[in-house]
């Protein structure tokens, strides 16, 4: 199965790339300093933007100021009583005075035309820059005496004046959303404690090498992906995985940069530098997606390109109209304009950028890394979800799920007795039971003697009293059963049960498997919730299997699947059903390439799951469920955004226009400017108010 994914720049601000480029263009990265290659990138996009916001902000303010002498010039305001502001030459200070705010504040739009034409694609500034340049070549012909009527130049002013402020709005908003990669970039320290010796010394991250061994002190970030060698403590990688609680951290425990250090110091062993980090990577993603091309996104250009001309069609019809019925030609320019001002895509062309931008870096600080854009918008249509058992719905370790008693005894005597002799042994079941005694806060039991029994078991001596835990087989050696009805059910799903002898006599079982996670029922019930079925792919035998499956409510499990035939499953499931693949990105990569949607489990700090579309940080198959929501909700609020861009110009136009003039309802271009910056601004705050 093959993907695809474009990866075409995007302006966020529907048209408004005023080309301010940081000077020097791209930077030169030495090989040693790669780490930093991603996040001047970062910056230089940032620093572009808030170069064009501060650049339209002073745009407005010098036109708002020019504005104040051109209303106080313009027919409307010098014919009221008391305002006599009129003089020789007035009427060419106005034209002076509209010149240089139709120059000035007008530019990016006059700017911004000749690019759209020169891509053939007609914008948002095209409309906005055919407007005011009617609008000032009609009033200047008047003020030149070439044509008659009355100029407009006071409209032509508050339009660009608004038209700005628009835009100066809308461009906070989209700033803010743009400024989700600075965030992630400012979460990683500039320098660390290298320990050298018997003391430390602070040198910048950038020359950290894989081996060098640094010092967190607590309340600090971690400076670099690595592996605890000294101390214990806790750390908050919320910023990072999106996990809320303090994680435990104790040698041989991986950690990762820029998640805040706890309480306790700890020397820290540099695994990853540069690229190679895991923020870096994550980076690299968030960035890639929210440039990426949409096929939601695609709708809006064409709809965008079909309002353009509409909207010039309609001005042209508007024009003519009025002054085929005599209103005039400054009536009809005004009408015209009024049209193409009130018809711009800008909001059309920010519905979905802004949207993208929003949910992926959401996405990002919650630990869902999208690597597939066109993939995360095919989960919203999902119907199954095939899940892996092992790793995924499971622990992947042993642990005990039943305990039985016998004669007299407590489940606590049982697994205390049980875990002070497999203390002393290495086996995975011994682990277990050891770890179910310390999750139940007992104290083990001093072992004078230990002895393992190869392929049966396991036993020792306590307080002089011989005890044992053993299999089946060492029971059936011996002629003992049970005779408990309990334990054949145990078996038959699957579960390994041992025996807990003391001083020769029966006293309790243990029944271990593999752990179901916690999460994993809620997982389940929350993909239910959305009518999406749940399934189940192992290698497992059917009795484990079909006991897993009964834990977890699912709709259907498949057994004995090797690893290469999870694939195939996979292709079986989508000749019903539109499917995403979830596992932990290794012995499942063939099944999640197959997929419609495939989702990395637990891949911890290693995000280059190339098989994937979707990287799952944390080991919680709730994420599956959060992802698909997610992108249920992204889809909701790119469908709001574009309903709202293109329906208000079903009322605006014909308002714009001019078909309620008889009942006294006439829009100016100045209103229209209004409503259509209204518009983006709205637009901008729905995507916003985009939740996890």
């Amino acid at each position: 199965m093959t993907r695809s994914s474009g990866s075409a720049r995007k302006n966020w601000s529907g048209g408004t790339d005023t080309n301010h480029r940081a000077p020097g263009g791209h930077h030169e990265t030495h090989p040693a300093e790669a780490g930093r290659e991603q996040p001047p990138e970062t910056h230089r996009h940032g620093a572009e933007h808030r170069h064009a916001l501060e650049d339209f902000r002073r745009r407005f303010v010098v036109s708002v100021i020019l504005t104040v002498p051109i209303l106080l010039l313009s027919v409307p305001v010098r014919t009221l009583p008391g305002i006599p502001v009129t003089f020789p030459g007035s009427d060419y200070l106005l034209l002076a005075l509209a010149t240089s705010v139709y120059l000035y504040g007008g530019w990016p739009f006059l700017a911004g035309i000749v690019r759209e034409l020169r891509a053939r694609m007609p914008g948002m500034m095209t409309l906005i820059a055919v407007a005011i340049t009617v609008a000032y070549v009609y009033s200047s012909a008047v003020v030149l005496g070439l044509v008659g009527g009355e100029g407009f130049f006071w409209e032509l002013a508050t339009l660009i004046d608004i038209m700005l402020l628009g835009h100066w709005v809308e461009m906070r908003s989209v700033l803010g959303a743009s400024r989700a990669l600075e965030e992630l970039v400012r979460v990683m320290p500039s320098e660390a404690h290298r320990v050298r010796g018997g003391g430390t010394e602070d040198v910048p991250v950038d020359r950290l090498r894989p081996g060098d061994r640094v010092l967190v002190r607590p309340g600090e970030k971690v400076p670099v992906d690595g592996t605890v060698a000294e101390g214990r403590t806790s750390v908050n990688e919320a910023m990072l995985t999106g996990e809320s609680s303090p994680v435990e951290k104790r040698p041989g425990d991986g950690v990762i940069g820029g998640a805040i250090n706890g309480e306790g110091s700890v020397v820290v062993e540099v695994e990853k530098t540069g690229a190679e980090t895991y923020l870096a990577q994550v980076i690299d993603l968030v960035r890639k997606a929210q440039e990426s091309r949409s096929r939601t996104q695609d709708l809006a250009d064409r709809a965008a390109f079909i309002l353009v001309v509409i909207a010039l069609s309609v001005g042209a019809v508007t024009f003519a109209a009025w002054f085929a019925l005599g209103e005039g030609t400054g009536f009809a320019v005004e009408r015209a304009a009024t049209v193409m001002v009130i018809a711009c895509p800008h909001a059309l062309g920010l519905a979905v950028p802004l949207v993208v931008a929003v949910s992926t870096a959401l996405a990002a600080h919650s630990g869902l890394l999208i690597r597939d854009r066109s993939a995360f918008e095919r989960a919203k249509d999902l119907q199954a979800v095939v899940f892996d058992k092992t790793g995924t719905l499971t622990t992947g370790r042993f642990g005990v799920t039943d305990i039985l008693t016998f004669g007299g005894a407590t489940e606590d005597d049982v697994v205390r007795a049980a875990a002070s002799v497999e203390a002393h042994s290495e086996h995975p079941i011994a682990r277990a039971v050891v770890r179910s005694a310390e999750e139940r806060g007992l104290s083990l039991l001093p072992l004078d003697t230990f002895r393992a029994i190869p392929g049966k078991g396991v036993e020792g001596e306590i307080a002089g009293r011989p005890v044992g835990v053993v299999g089946p087989g060492y029971l059936a050696e011996r002629g003992m059963t049970t005779g408990d009805g309990r334990v054949e059910p145990l078996q038959r799903q699957g579960k390994t049960v041992v025996f807990l002898l003391e001083d020769g006599r029966l006293t309790g079982g243990l029944a271990l498997a593999d752990i179901i996670r916690p999460e994993s029922g809620e997982a389940v019930r929350r993909l239910k919730e959305m009518g999406i079925r749940c399934m189940m792919l192992t290698g497992d035998s059917h009795d484990v299997a079909a006991w897993v499956a009964g834990e977890l409510d699912l709709d259907e499990f498949f057994a004995g699947v090797l690893p290469h035939e999870k694939a195939a499953k996979v292709r079986e499931v989508q000749r019903r059903y539109r499917v995403a693949m979830v596992g932990d990105g290794i012995n499942d990569a063939p099944a999640l390439v197959q997929a419609d949607v495939g989702v990395a489990i637990g891949a911890g700090t290693d995000v280059a799951v190339e098989s994937a579309d979707i990287v799952l940080v944390r080991n919680d198959p709730r994420d599956a469920a959060a992802v698909i929501d997610l992108s249920k909700k992204t889809y909701r609020k790119m469908f709001e955004n574009l309903l709202w861009a293109t329906g208000y110009n079903a009322v605006a136009i014909p308002l714009a226009a001019g078909v309620l003039f008889g009942a006294g309802i006439l829009l100016t271009p100045a209103a229209g400017a209004v409503l259509m910056s209204a518009s983006t601004v709205i637009v901008a705050v729905n995507a916003r108010m985009l939740r996890v």
